[in-house]
C-alpha cells in the first residue's frame, strides 16, 4: 500500500501497519527508513530485526536506531545521565548510544541501544501512538546509498513492504549524526545533519 504523508489518514494507517509487526517505508526527520515496531514485552525478540535486515540485505546483527516519541523516554530505558549538549539537539536528527537497564526489555538486543528523537512532529506522532519505540535504518541495499526518489524507493520495495509513505523526494538528505554516551564523554562516531563536538 502506498500513501501521501498529507494524507489525513496516514499517521493512522502507518500506526496500524507497526501495530500489525509489519515492516514500512516511512519519511523521517532525515532520510526515508524502514520502520517496524520495538518489542518491549520480549515475547518476539528479534523476529522484526530480522525481517527488516533480510529486506535490507544486511547482517542482523548491526545495530538499528530507536525512534522515541519523547526526549525523557529515553529514561525508560536508560539510566545513565544524558548531557544537556545531547538533550538540547531532541528533538532532531541526533542518534544517541546509550548502555540500557539489565531489567530493561531491550537488553536482549545488547548492553547499549541507539536512541532518536527525530526531529518531525508527525514520526514522533506514530512512535507515540504506537506505543513502543519504533526501529529506523535507511532504506537501501546493505553497502550502497540511502534512495533519494519517492520513484526508487517505489520501484525497488514496493513488493516487500506493506505500506510506504510518500512524503516527496529527499536530494541531499543526511543521515543523523550518531554519537555514544561512556562515562559521561561524547564520543561522534558518524557526522552527519548535526554538528557535534567530540
Amino acid at each position: 500500500m502506498i500513501c501521501s504523508k498529507n494524507d489525513s489518514l496516514s499517521v493512522d494507517i502507518t500506526v496500524s501497519a507497526l501495530k500489525k509487526e509489519e515492516v514500512v517505508i516511512i519519511p523521517t526527520d532525515t532520510v526515508y527508513g524502514f520502520s517496524g515496531i520495538v518489542d518491549i514485552s520480549g515475547k518476539n525478540s528479534l523476529d522484526m530485526v530480522f525481517k527488516i535486515a533480510g529486506i535490507k540485505g544486511r547482517n542482523s546483527r548491526k545495530p538499528l536506531i530507536h525512534l522515541i516519541a519523547k526526549p525523557e523516554d529515553i529514561f525508560l530505558y536508560s539510566a545513565v545521565p544524558v548531557p544537556e549538549k545531547i538533550l538540547e539537539n531532541w528533538p532532531g536528527a541526533l542518534t544517541v548510544i546509550v548502555p540500557v537497564k539489565e531489567n530493561c526489555p531491550l537488553f536482549y538486543e545488547g548492553p547499549t541501544v541507539a536512541f532518536r528523537c527525530p526531529g518531525d512532529e508527525w514520526l514522533r506522532t506514530v512512535v507515540e501512538k504506537t506505543g513502543a519505540p519504533v526501529y529506523s535504518t535507511s532504506v537501501n541495499r546493505a553497502g550502497l546509498n540511502p534512495l533519494e526518489t519517492i520513484a526508487d524507493i517505489k520501484s525497488e520495495y514496493n513488493g516487500e513492504v506493506s505500506l510506504i509513505v510518500d512524503a516527496g523526494d529527499t536530494p541531499g538528505a543526511l543521515p543523523s549524526t550518531i554519537v555514544s554516551l561512556d562515562n559521561g564523554k561524547i564520543k561522534v562516531i558518524r557526522e552527519g545533519s548535526v554538528k557535534l563536538e567530540s
